[in-house]
């Protein structure tokens, strides 16, 4: 309490969000219950059942909160399969609880209607630099990829591969997937050549392309991606998913460079944005496109008017004030130079491959042959406590092979390295 003198004798323990959780805070936690050498039969009955939760989840990973619900034994401690900037998340909680939590504004938010898709973008367009008429807000970006295949997207639509799932599974039945495999030998980069070959080929009415990509981090640079765009302006829709484009930073700085400003060059352009990458605030549900004016049209009046909830408006009012924005550039620098730090560390892991990333996650390939990204994962959070991701059902990737391991806090990240270390020694 304020007043007291603290107990020098106890550990502060952290609070609830406290992103200053020490490496060596954790290990003394979770050594207690550290084995070497095979899982016990306890250990592996606790496998069993994370990857039955996994098979139940489908093409994508059950959330944290869902695994430890479904197996309270386990005691995670870092989620290193959700991807977003953790500092980011402590901001936005920061200003949550000093502007709406202590003044007694939460429940105002929560019970009445929020504001309509066009107010709430009329808002955010002020931030962005942008008409607002230009962008639709999404109830995540997942609703806004689902609108898009549905409304715009015809008969054929080419999706690179690795890449996130709904943009192949959430088509309509009528609309012919055509797939375009990045290879691995080159580091899974776009052949941007090959690529308009089979653009000019296939003649697809929709073009998919994530920049960075997910599962991988493979980056386009903004030059070479308004050259492919003049080449595709026969293409009715090209979409382009720039979730992760605040971690890409081009030279040798930290500044990205967004397509958002070019829809007026390219009406066939759609960008799409996701906000819990950059905030870890995926509960809320915040997303947004930009696009042609015409195409905002279409989708509100075909329904979207209240899509967005109260947190997510006080979210995007938030992020469109020039105070949060510094704030904010402060904190997205700070975890990119962390991020890459780790990412050099993973590069001398013994019997791994580390792609190359621009993205705030690396794709691991386990180069032995005794260990599976499926047994590796189980391990990792059996035994320390550590949540990645298998990529065994991403397709383009060989099953049993690739692990997606995010980028969380530096101290977080320093106990992911040594328990990393440990399952692969093991």
């Amino acid at each position: 309490m304020i007043g007291q003198t603290p107990n020098r004798l106890q550990p502060r323990k952290p609070r609830p969000f406290d992103l200053g959780v020490s490496a060596r805070w954790l290990e003394a936690r979770v050594r207690p219950v550290i084995r070497r050498g095979p899982l016990s039969s306890r250990e592996t009955a606790l496998a069993d059942r994370i990857k039955q939760l996994k098979k139940e989840a489908g093409s994508h990973s059950p959330s944290a909160p869902t695994i430890l619900k479904m197996i309270p034994e386990l005691r995670m401690r870092v989620d290193a399969c959700f991807l977003s900037n953790p500092y980011a998340t402590e901001l936005f909680l920061d200003n949550l609880y000093r502007e709406i939590i202590r003044p007694g504004k939460l429940r105002k938010l929560l019970e009445f209607y929020p504001s309509q898709n066009r107010v709430i973008a009329d808002k955010l367009a002020s931030g962005l630099g942008l008409s607002p008429d230009r962008l639709f807000i999404g109830n995540g970006a997942i609703e806004i990829i689902q609108a898009i295949l549905h409304r715009f997207t015809g008969d054929k639509i080419l999706v690179n591969l690795p890449t996130f799932s709904p943009y192949h599974e959430f088509v309509r039945p009528d609309t012919q997937v055509v797939y375009n495999v990045v290879r691995k030998q080159d580091d899974f980069q776009l052949d941007i050549g090959e690529y308009l070959q089979t653009v000019r080929r296939e003649k697809p009415d929709t073009v998919v392309l994530i920049n960075p990509n997910n599962p991988d981090g493979g980056y386009i640079p903004y030059a070479k991606l308004v050259a492919m765009l003049e080449e595709m302006r026969e293409v009715p829709n090209v979409l382009v998913d720039e979730s992760f484009l605040h971690f890409a930073c081009e030279g040798d700085g930290f500044a990205y460079r967004s397509l958002t400003h070019e829809i007026g060059r390219f009406p066939n352009l759609m960008v799409v944005k996701s906000m819990s990458k950059d905030f870890g605030v995926a509960g809320i549900r915040a997303g947004y496109a930009v696009m042609a004016p015409e195409r905002v049209k279409s989708l509100l009046d075909n329904g979207y008017l209240w899509n967005s909830s109260g947190l997510a408006e006080y979210f995007f009012d938030l992020y469109s004030r020039s105070d949060f924005q510094a704030d904010y550039e402060r904190k997205r620098v700070h975890y990119i130079r962390h991020t890459r730090r780790f990412f050099k560390a993973l590069t001398t892991l013994p019997g791994v491959h580390v792609y190359p990333s621009h993205a705030n996650f690396a794709l691991v390939e386990l180069r032995r042959d005794d260990l599976t990204a499926e047994d590796l994962i189980c391990r990792l959070l059996v035994r320390r406590g550590v949540y990645a991701r298998a990529c065994d059902d991403k397709k383009g990737l060989e099953p049993g092979k690739f692990i997606r391991v995010a980028s969380r806090t530096r101290s977080e990240n320093r106990y992911i390295l040594r328990a990393l270390k440990e399952a692969l020694r093991s």
